[in-house]
């Protein structure tokens, strides 16, 4: 399993865990490359199968990362994320995926060594689940 690299999908707030990512790129802070970045305007725009479409497509982990509760640009963008990760990682629990690779997180624009110690953490839990394998539930439609 060391040559395993998890494919991670990083989709990030454009106002705070965006900015977060850039700025630990522009203090050159080391983070894995095994993350990459989605762009959104806010982590509540990020639609349950968006999430189950990048497993689908061959994600090993999904990250969702927003603005602090209390501090989303769009007001309550993040609380409607934290109520949908929830009930996902519950159904995807059901279909035999640990939710261990969804993960979501509060990262501000300030934020830089948040944003890299997240991202590294996520890289060394799924590396240790190794790949996900979905055959099953693409046969079945599940994911499809």
């Amino acid at each position: 399993m060391s040559d395993f690299h998890p494919n991670i999908v990083a989709f990030v707030c454009n106002w705070c865990s965006y900015a977060g990512a850039d700025k630990a790129g522009g203090q050159k802070l080391q983070y894995t490359s095994d993350v990459k970045l989605i762009r959104v305007m806010c982590s509540g725009r990020v639609d349950p199968q968006f999430i189950l479409d990048a497993f689908r497509k061959g994600a090993d982990g999904v990250m969702v990362l927003g603005c602090h509760p209390g501090d989303c640009h769009y007001r309550t963008g993040n609380l409607k994320t934290m109520k949908r990760i929830k009930l996902l990682q519950n159904t995807l629990t059901q279909f035999g995926v640990n939710p261990d690779r969804l993960k979501l997180d509060w990262v501000a624009a300030g934020e830089s060594e948040k944003f890299q110690r997240i991202a590294n953490e996520m890289s060394r839990i799924v590396s240790s689940l190794g790949p996900l394998k979905l055959r099953g539930f693409v046969e079945t439609g599940v994911l499809a």
